[in-house]
């Protein structure tokens, strides 16, 4: 039953994406006749049978790098196209109640649409695989002693290493990192896509961040989806402190913080992984304010309940291609930025530092975060 539901989505999904573009593009303009129809009918139906192809030997047992790069960045052109077919029967809408419809109406809209996806899903890409911009966040603390005023916390996240090698976009994450002379420096997770043998050149700059007061890193739902137990490994051997259901304390001039992490609740399929927080906060001293790292913002609602001064999560991408992050906003409380929760808790949700699957970021800008901590 498990196979047939995941074979109906997998045929099903990209009918859908391929059907609407297919209409605005093709059918409607041509009038369902002509070499536009025939050719433009017959380039959909090769995407709608290669993308599932794609996908699952790139993201099922094979494995296969070339069909990762293929599939993913057919789906993010797909998602792009449909969007915007989807605004473009608005666009018809309005143009019949003008007095304009018909094959003139829909070559208009279909040279708007494929104008406009074009453009886009250029700009998408060169935004996808820039590096990020630095987002600086001012976070009043309660509890936050007078000693720690202005600490920084510079934060990484969903850097999704993956078929595509971008070792040197890493290299340059770290340098701008360092640039920003963090106190502290957090991955929230979703660090890589793949085993460590196959994507451990590009991971392996981060050890060069620099943080006089520690390197912390946390398990995403992307490690669970691979191999969480050798990621953890590889990032304690490259000096930074996985946070699995603990806590460190940090100090300075005389005053500290603690700084917890939990692991993904996708862990919980995996022996002794899953979130714990009260393991997590277990011994901590109840009068320092608590700054957790937990990937998904959902979370947030067992860090209020306990108390968590801040949670830092990802998970989101902000949407990472428009109009994507109304999806997201179902599963999750928050899309990105600061925000305020019960118990005066904060959460701050990054938009991520790289992107998942399709090469693309449409309004959904990557990001480096520096988190400065103010007594509030």
């Amino acid at each position: 039953m498990r196979f047939a539901v995941r074979l109906i989505l997998i045929l099903l999904i990209p009918a859908i994406l391929v059907a609407l573009p297919w209409w605005t593009l093709v059918a409607a303009p041509s009038g369902g006749t002509g070499a536009l129809f025939w050719i433009g009918s017959a380039v959909c139906l090769l995407v709608y049978l290669c993308l599932p192809a794609a996908m699952y030997f790139g993201h099922g047992p094979a494995q296969s790098d070339p069909a990762v790069i293929v599939g993913d960045i057919s789906l993010g052109a797909l998602w792009v196209l449909f969007s915007w077919s989807v605004l473009g029967l608005f666009a018809r809408g309005a143009l019949a109640v003008a007095g304009l419809d018909g094959v003139v109406a829909a070559r208009a809209v279909a040279v708007g649409v494929l104008i406009v996806s074009v453009a886009l899903i250029a700009w998408g890409g060169y935004e996808a695989r820039r590096v990020p911009r630095v987002r600086t966040v001012d976070v009043a603390l309660r509890g936050l002693a007078p000693g720690l005023d202005g600490l920084r916390v510079v934060v990484v996240t969903d850097t999704h290493f993956a078929a595509l090698d971008r070792r040197r976009w890493s290299e340059r994450i770290v340098e701008v990192v360092n640039a920003q002379r963090p106190d502290i420096a957090c991955h929230a997770g979703d660090l890589a896509d793949g085993s460590v043998a196959k994507r451990r050149a590009q991971v392996d700059p981060l050890a060069g961040v620099q943080a006089p007061l520690g390197r912390f890193y946390i398990t995403g739902n992307h490690e669970y989806f691979g191999d969480a137990p050798g990621w953890i490994d590889h990032m304690r051997g490259l000096g930074w402190q996985p946070l699995r259901n603990e806590h460190r304390v940090v100090e300075r001039d005389n005053d500290r913080l603690v700084i917890a992490g939990i692991d993904d609740p996708t862990g919980t399929g995996l022996p002794g992984h899953g979130p714990d927080l009260p393991a997590a906060l277990a011994g901590a001293d109840p009068a320092l304010p608590v700054v957790l790292l937990a990937h998904q913002p959902k979370q947030i609602v067992d860090s209020a309940a306990a108390g968590v001064a801040l949670q830092i999560s990802g998970h989101t991408h902000g949407g990472q291609i428009w109009p994507f992050h109304y999806l997201v906003r179902l599963d999750q409380p928050v899309v990105a930025g600061l925000s305020r929760h019960a118990n005066d808790t904060q959460l701050y949700t990054s938009r991520g530092t790289g992107f998942w699957g399709p090469p693309l970021r449409v309004f959904a800008p990557s990001e480096i975060t520096v988190l400065i901590l103010r007594p509030a």
